[in-house]
């Protein structure tokens, strides 16, 4: 028995791995448990860590400080590949309103923690990790550790205690002020649904399908390339049926309109009346009587799998010369986007074309149009991302009226270049693209390691620091956690005008709280809080780390 006794209480690297795993299963399945609906979720991993390590259960100090980052790294790295490809498109049109106004929670929860910081007396270091668990961020945790170890070659064990303390009542105080919202405002569902319809600027922005018939003498006789060239919007012309002769085709950019031709045009809800003024009056004729006119045309849609199209513009690859079909919309993360020339093209992009059987065979060979292919893992970028953001994350910068040197850490560089090389790494031939499945599992993997390895190296300790007094921090979490949301909830609301099931995945959003997601698109019965959600949580989370990582370094 003497193996067994030296497996559970040694400080080999099978105890350490052993211990980690024990941690982690427990904490996976306590997530699992829900009270009134709501779970903790993976926050477990912490707690069960805590408890191992307040029994003393520890791992080797550089065995366990190793696996704490590279989990992070993981974890942060996942996180900017995920949010990378919206980042810059989330300052959209309203959608700079949601960002400012998360951005607005932000740093009212950051200036909330300093007051509290100067009034209490309470460390710096100390106080972040209050904020990170009052707002339920993990990776400002990550951050402001990471940090802390920097500037003072050792590890604050308060950062993680606080964090811990803080978090239950965040996940909670952020739904219960969803539900006061509801009171406040006094929102009736029925009209927050109409005002809804009335003003749905995502479906005005995507791709549709319109039938018109050319009525404009200005452009009867007119090949569609000049025709294109007459506005400055984004539209394809899809199939063309001309009238006189009773032929259906798939245009080239100099098939000629002459007048009564029936067009299918492919564009958006903001576009069409422009549209509709250059080339004639809309008809009601659905695709489905576009297929029934001639049974040789076929649409299908067909994934890109081949990385030498990748980061290649439509135009580029000649499709209507080259083969004779149209390609009409590009579905990318699920949202379908018009075909324009100069829109490129990404790995796991799916285009819609439309063409002849044999037509359609040959551009599936040329695209790739595997599915196993999208499946592979593609690493290199993984890899050559991760060395990147260590090598930029350890470049010291000099600030003035800052006495150290300021470094992104193992936090900041991993997240900024994810973000850069999966928003512009195709434009230089990189794949990025990673299956949800696939980038979810390596976010999964480096959150429990990180949790498991804080909760450990905490645990020692968190017993006596919470009876010295660190049960007041209970109480400052759930300041900082309200005081942010009701005032930007109220200036959202009665200011911006914003739609309730808008303003709660924003709220979510900005606390990048999923449990706060999944109660709000409970509650709407729709996806528009997930809308909200996914608007600003790519600046949120980066502000998320990147404020923590400066409270530490300025006010340390």
């Amino acid at each position: 028995m003497d193996w067994l006794i030296q497996l559970l209480t040694g400080s080999s690297v099978a105890h350490a791995i052993l211990t980690l795993a024990f941690v982690i299963s427990a904490g996976l399945l306590l997530g699992k448990i829900k009270v009134f609906g709501i779970s903790l979720g993976i926050t477990w991993i912490l707690f069960c860590g805590i408890f191992l390590g307040h029994l003393g259960f520890d791992i080797d100090h550089n065995v366990l400080h190793f696996m704490k980052e590279f989990g992070l790294i993981l974890f942060i790295y996942s996180i900017g590949m995920q949010v990378g490809p919206s980042f810059f498109s989330s300052f959209k049109k309203g959608g700079i309103t949601l960002n400012l106004l998360a951005s607005g929670v932000v740093l009212l929860g950051v200036i909330t923690a300093y007051i509290i910081h100067l009034v209490t007396n309470t460390p710096i270091a100390t106080m972040v990790g209050v904020l990170s668990g009052a707002v339920t961020n993990t990776p400002g945790l990550g951050a402001a550790q990471q940090t802390y170890t920097d500037i003072t070659g050792a590890s604050d064990p308060t950062i993680a205690t606080a964090y811990a303390v803080a978090y239950p009542l965040g996940v909670v105080g952020i739904i219960l002020t969803l539900v006061l919202f509801r009171y406040i405002f006094k929102i009736n569902k029925e009209n927050e649904n109409l005002l809804l319809e009335e003003d749905d600027e995502s479906k005005k922005a995507e791709a549709q399908m319109f039938s018109l018939q050319v009525k404009n003498p200005s452009i009867f006789g007119k090949d569609i390339k000049f025709i294109k060239s007459l506005i400055e919007k984004e539209f394809v012309i899809s199939r063309v049926l001309h009238t006189n002769s009773g032929v259906l085709e798939v245009p080239q950019t100099n098939t000629v309109l002459n007048e009564n031709d029936k067009v299918l045009v492919v564009t958006n809800l903001n576009n069409i009346e422009i549209i509709e003024t250059l080339i004639g009056k809309q008809l009601d004729m659905n695709r489905e009587e576009w297929n029934k006119l001639d049974s040789q045309l076929v649409s299908r849609r067909i994934a890109i799998t081949k990385s030498e199209i990748n980061g290649r513009s439509l135009g580029d690859l000649k499709l209507r010369n080259n083969y004779g079909v149209n390609i009409t919309r590009v579905n990318r993360a699920g949202v379908d986007l018009i075909a324009d020339t100069r829109l490129k093209l990404q790995m796991g992009d799916r285009v819609t074309v439309v063409g002849s059987e044999d037509a359609i065979a040959s551009v599936e060979k040329y695209m790739g149009n595997s599915m196993r292919r999208l499946r592979e893992p593609n690493l290199i970028s993984i890899f050559i991302g991760i060395a990147l953001g260590v090598l930029i994350g350890s470049i010291p910068i000099m600030f003035p009226g800052i006495p150290q040197p300021v470094k992104l850490g193992l936090a900041g560089g991993p997240l900024i270049i994810a973000i850069l090389i999966s928003k512009f790494g195709p434009k230089f031939k990189l794949v990025t693209y990673t299956t949800m499945s696939a980038n979810l599992m390596l976010r999964e993997i480096g959150i429990a390691l990180f949790l498991a390895c804080v909760g450990l190296e905490a645990g020692g300790s968190f017993v006596e620091t919470i009876i010295s007094g660190g049960y007041k921090w209970i109480g400052y979490g759930v300041i900082i956690t309200v005081i942010p949301i009701l005032t930007m909830g109220i200036i959202g609301r009665k200011v911006c005008k914003l739609n309730y099931y808008t303003l709660m995945g924003l709220i979510a959003g900005s606390m990048t709280d999923p449990p706060a997601l999944s109660f709000a698109n409970t509650l709407a019965g729709n996806d528009v809080p997930a809308v909200g959600y996914a608007t600003v949580y790519p600046l949120t989370m980066f502000l998320r780390v990147i404020t923590a990582q400066l409270m530490i370094l300025i006010f340390l």
